[in-house]
């Protein structure tokens, strides 16, 4: 919604800000705006990982939400992850614009009566390319986007099924549901189009620290991401097209 302070957008946040991030970007709401915020929005932070949620009765001043990453399952039962579902649903019958990165992602399927889990092929870290399908092309308008694009992935757990009436719009050889929408309002990408290179290779420094992956599969996937670059300008583009209320209708690329 416009108002005296523009339009404003809402990060919810379901990750700590991480040492690296707070030092080198002032925190993960200072990337997501860096990567998806246009000049004279505001962008408020709500910490749902900690419980801090917008107040229901002012959701209406808000154009569109953003939901982070997230170390925790999607399909946990947290409190403050049936919270996040809730708020979620209720986002949805307001018809807002909802963007879910990775957890993020996950929990809005969940919440909208898909089905998330463990992925049987494990972790998937580094740089993917994704493949679009035609229904992806019928959301986008104005927008020359190639077949095949590359974005950065960290994610163990992944979207088993879509829910009733959402499509599937992206995938790749490791996860099916790469990318999901449901409606024009409802966006969701397993992989992280706001990171940068250098917070990957931290979060695999810290992955490798805390054992939650093998060292050489850490190492490796650091050298992959030094030969290959992710399209983020590309996803960028998708992604503030989305919430900027500009998907309509589909012209095709092939």
């Amino acid at each position: 919604m416009k108002g005296e302070q523009g339009i404003k957008y809402a990060l919810l946040l379901a990750a700590n800000d991480s040492d690296y991030v707070k030092k080198v970007y002032g925190g993960y709401l200072n990337v997501f705006v860096e990567a998806f915020g246009e000049q004279a929005e505001k962008w408020d932070l709500f910490r749902v990982v900690e419980g801090q949620f917008p107040k229901m009765d002012e959701l209406h001043n808000y154009e569109g939400f953003v939901i982070s990453g997230s170390p925790n399952d999607a399909y946990g039962n947290d409190d403050w992850i049936l919270d996040l579902c809730f708020l979620l649903q209720s986002l949805f019958a307001m018809q807002k614009k909802v963007l879910g990165i990775c957890f993020g992602h996950q929990v809005l399927c969940r919440a909208l009566g898909g089905k998330v889990g463990k992925s049987s092929s494990g972790w998937d870290i580094g740089v993917r390319e994704v493949s679009l399908t035609n229904e992806f092309y019928s959301s986008i308008d104005e927008l020359i986007i190639p077949p095949n694009l590359s974005i950065i992935e960290c994610h163990q757990d992944e979207v088993w099924e879509v829910p009733i009436g959402a499509k599937v719009i992206g995938y790749s050889e490791k996860t099916n549901v790469e990318m999901f929408t449901f409606g024009d309002n409802i966006l969701g990408i397993q992989g992280h189009p706001e990171y940068t290179n250098d917070i990957l290779n931290n979060l695999i420094d810290r992955l490798i620290s805390n054992n939650a992956i093998e060292r050489g599969f850490g190492e490796e996937a650091k050298l992959q991401l030094m030969e290959r670059e992710a399209d983020r300008k590309l996803w960028a583009m998708i992604c503030k097209s989305f919430l900027k209320g500009r998907w309509t209708h589909l012209p095709t690329y092939f």
